[in-house]
């Protein structure tokens, strides 16, 4: 059997696309929900890289949190899925935790701390969840870029660039003692300058070859 590698995480683990300049399926599909197409997405990317001894499983929700549950849209809190989610792609080698930018947001006022607080909470319930291909979890966390300081999102509210930039600090230190694999992606994959908040083609492209390079150390 393949080892199945989950990635778990929101828009940008999707695919979602800000810029309709950067995505090959915009003129084909020109809505406002456009969408990396399966030679763009970090997560197809990854699949080929990696070959055919892996199963690379998309579970990207836009909006999702690690733990917020969302007032304005339903089933957000990644907490109340990740049982579900991983008992559905058993036996799971490698769960990729992608989350934070949404965590971010004005109406569930948390900071960088509190931010990692959730990720701390999801990650453990993870690592609870029968459905393990190995006795051991084996989780690897990736930070979110920082929210660009020209986000100006109405709805995500204010504040958002500056809560984010301590998150991968804290997200760090939650690996650190939990023996949890950890990357930046500061620095690695780029958001667009359109919203500030969602990777650009070229950063998906730079996300796969970083991760390609790190799963097979892990798994």
């Amino acid at each position: 059997m393949k080892k199945h590698i989950v990635c778990f995480g929101d828009s940008n683990t999707h695919g979602y696309c800000a810029d309709p300049s950067d995505c090959a399926d915009a003129t084909v599909n020109p809505t406002s929900g456009l969408r990396f197409n399966e030679d763009e997405r970090w997560t197809c990317l990854l699949r080929k890289k990696l070959g055919d001894g892996y199963l690379v499983l998309e579970e990207g929700l836009s909006g999702r949190t690690t733990v917020f549950s969302d007032p304005i849209h339903e089933c957000m809190s990644g907490l109340d899925v990740i049982y579900s989610t991983l008992m559905s792609h058993e036996p799971v080698s490698l769960l990729i935790i992608m989350l934070g930018t949404n965590d971010t947001k004005e109406r569930f006022a948390a900071n960088a701390a509190c931010i990692a607080a959730g990720l701390d909470r999801l990650a453990s319930k993870a690592e609870t969840v029968p459905a393990w291909a190995d006795e051991k979890p084996r989780i690897l966390v990736v930070a979110p870029p920082c929210i660009g300081a020209g986000h100006n999102d109405a709805v995500m509210g204010k504040g958002c660039h500056e809560r984010s930039l301590d998150v991968a600090k804290y997200y760090k230190a939650k690996c650190e003692a939990h023996g949890w694999a950890f990357l930046d992606a500061e620095g690695v994959a780029e958001f667009n300058k359109v919203d500030f908040m969602h990777l650009t083609k070229k950063g998906h492209a730079a996300l796969a070859e970083k991760l390609a390079e790190m799963i097979p150390g892990l798994v």
